[in-house]
């Protein structure tokens, strides 16, 4: 097999890693990996504004609030108005939320990152120069992406 050939096979392999554990992760909790990265969140940080969430988990506001929308419908997450400014929104989990976020497998990055954190320094730079210049041969330098490993548009309806 050539290089190139080789190449496209390891690739493959990692989406479909990502898609099975995507898939995984539906079939238990009933939540996208993007869900759970920002049920996570709030759980780290009960009360965080919209614009907050989305700063820590790198997506932009409008895709956490389409995020926020959905959790919201299956009252996993409540939105509640500040008292003292009335244009402050804190988001908290319900107990449901909280009960979902218990109930989760390891999301997949997680999972990596640990054994990522296990490398050698050199060759966790190495990886990520390597990574970047392959997401740079396939034009993908502006595309927003938030580090969830997830298949699909992060801000796609299937996927929020």
């Amino acid at each position: 097999m050539k290089k190139d050939e080789e190449l496209l096979v390891a690739l493959r392999k990692v989406i479909r890693a990502i898609d099975m554990r995507s898939k995984q992760l539906n079939k238990e909790v009933g939540l996208t990996g993007p869900q759970l990265l920002v049920l996570q969140e709030i759980g780290r940080e009960p009360g965080f504004m919209v614009r907050q969430i989305a700063e820590k988990i790198n997506l932009s506001p409008a895709t956490v609030t389409s995020i926020l929308d959905r959790l919201e419908a299956r009252e996993l997450v409540k939105r509640i108005r500040s008292t003292e400014d009335k244009r402050r929104v804190g988001v908290f989990l319900s107990e449901t939320g909280q009960q979902a976020l218990n109930d989760a497998p390891l999301p997949l990055q997680e999972h990596f990152i640990n054994r990522f954190n296990d490398l050698a320094e050199w060759e966790q730079s190495q990886m990520v120069a390597t990574m970047q210049r392959i997401a740079s041969m396939m034009d993908a330098e502006k595309i927003d992406a938030a580090p969830v490993l997830e298949v699909g548009s992060i801000d796609g309806k299937n996927l929020l």
